[in-house]
């Protein structure tokens, strides 16, 4: 390569470096705006610190016709800059597609931010996050607890690979494990703080028995995010946030309820919440009844309980004569 590309290289290399910084700097203005990490402002640091972009080395954006890839390869030095500023944006990105449909992404950065606020962790938590994704979210951990308190599994070696090399290019080195996460990873706790990056359909049972009293679980689950407290080794409860969550599916579990309740003009989001979370128990009728008679509940009067025989949903109180069993 002759002196003079070298030469272009190299600046073509810083100025994508000063793009980088003054991206992610405007990143963390959009997320101070939002109020997300208001309940745990030493977030922002960590999201200044983190290079998103490291962790998507690639992502798909829609267009008329289907998806573009954007990587960080390209010989386009305008498609290389388009993919350094989308990197930054305060939007999911999709990150793995399978013949058309979204396997993985790299989340809302705000609902990230938001999510780990209200993980609540403290210096010297161990934590257990269920799907690896990108890497971005353990990253994000690991910077704030240290690597080696954080355990981070997903089902595919595909993605846990890559999230290994991405959290290495970042500097960190947190335990990646491939594997079930509705299993947990035992091996690695008893866990503080348990968080999912993934939608789920119910709490598995083997998430409280490896954690300590006390400590807490976040997961997104029927459109919302639930925040549960451990009680002992059998029992954990609590109650959902009243932020809007929507996530991949935890892969290896059932389809999504969402799809497969008929929509209809003029159903409320949070109608469509109850209904997703009841797992088509009710039908819509029933559901829209229930939902006006209790004065159209949000999603913080809605809870979960895990027990000894499994998962159950309430609305206002564990023992209120609305509850679901969830599967």
């Amino acid at each position: 390569m002759s002196a003079h590309a070298l030469d272009a290289d190299h600046e073509d290399d810083r100025h994508l470096d000063a793009v980088a910084v003054s991206a992610r700097a405007e990143l963390v203005r959009a997320i101070d705006l939002s109020g997300a990490w208001d309940a745990d402002p030493g977030w922002r640091a960590v999201f200044s610190a983190v290079p998103r972009h490291l962790f998507v080395p690639y992502y798909y954006v829609a267009v008329a016709d289907g998806n573009e890839r954007l990587w960080r390869g390209s010989p386009d030095p305008r498609t290389r800059e388009r993919w350094l500023r989308g990197a930054y944006a305060d939007v999911p990105l999709a990150t793995r597609l399978r013949d058309g449909e979204l396997v993985s992404s790299s989340s809302q950065p705000s609902l990230m931010a938001r999510m780990l606020a209200e993980l609540r962790v403290s210096d010297g938590d161990r934590v257990l996050e269920i799907g690896a994704g990108t890497g971005y979210n353990a990253a994000l951990l690991a910077h704030r607890l240290g690597d080696e308190q954080v355990t981070t599994v997903d089902l595919e070696p595909e993605i846990t690979d890559s999230a290994r090399t991405h959290l290495a290019d970042a500097g960190h080195r947190p335990t990646v494990v491939t594997g079930d996460g509705t299993r947990g990873v035992p091996e690695h706790g008893p866990y503080d703080r348990v968080i999912a990056t993934c939608a789920l359909t119910t709490i598995p049972r083997t998430w409280p028995a490896q954690c300590t009293r006390g400590a807490r679980i976040l997961a997104p689950l029927a459109t919302g995010l639930i925040a549960l407290t451990v009680h002992d080794a059998t029992h954990a409860e609590g109650t959902f946030l009243h932020t809007a969550a929507y996530f991949v599916p935890l892969r290896g579990t059932e389809p999504a309820v969402q799809g497969e309740i008929p929509h209809r003009p003029g159903d409320h989001e949070l109608l469509r919440f109850l209904l997703t979370l009841t797992h088509g128990t009710l039908d819509p009728r029933e559901a829209r009844e229930l939902w006006e008679r209790e004065g159209r509940p949000g999603r913080e009067r809605y809870g979960i309980t895990v027990d000894g025989a499994g998962a159950r949903a309430w609305l206002d109180a564990p023992e209120s004569p609305h509850t679901w069993q969830l599967p």
